[in-house]
């Protein structure tokens, strides 16, 4: 997944150490919200969280002193905003091709840069990972996705209330 240059920047200095304090850095996102910026790091546990062992909130306050300390250092993000430390949630999203390997089988939520196959949002079933490209089974029909084709991806599990 391509990310804003300041996103980008703040992922290669924050995964290292989220790795070594035994986090995995899912994905860095930096928005605008009501006029002020929010940089949001999205973590995991080192191996993949389980139902039984999730995202904890001590965990993201660790990540998000060691993770503050550093981008005041480095001065990463001018001007002022808000550090949101998160885990990813049932909507978990997939940004490298591991992630893509263990959602083989699940429902996901594809969105692509621009129009394939006619259209820029796939929810389906996950078949197919590798080549450059994903194949999503939307309703027993299977859509070939090209990998950098792709804005946002992320599991859809479907809810029961």
């Amino acid at each position: 997944m391509k990310r804003n240059a300041t996103a980008e920047r703040v992922y290669e200095l924050v995964e290292p150490v989220a790795a070594r304090e035994g986090y995995e850095l899912l994905d860095v996102e930096l928005v605008t919200e009501r006029g002020r910026a929010i940089l949001r790091l999205y973590i995991d546990t080192v191996p993949p969280s389980t139902p039984e062992r999730g995202v904890s909130v001590e965990d993201c306050t660790h990540v998000s002193r060691v993770a503050g300390d550093l981008l005041d250092v480095e001065d990463v993000i001018p001007g002022e905003y808000n550090l949101e430390v998160s885990s990813p949630g049932l909507f978990r999203p997939l940004t490298k091709p591991a992630h893509f390997e263990r959602a083989l089988g699940e429902r996901v939520r594809v969105k692509t840069y621009d129009k394939v196959h006619e259209r820029r949002v796939f929810v389906g079933t996950l078949t197919q990972h590798g080549e450059g490209h994903l194949t999503v089974d939307v309703d027993g029909q299977p859509f070939e996705v090209p990998l950098d084709g792709v804005a946002k991806a992320n599991l859809e599990p479907l809810l029961d209330f």
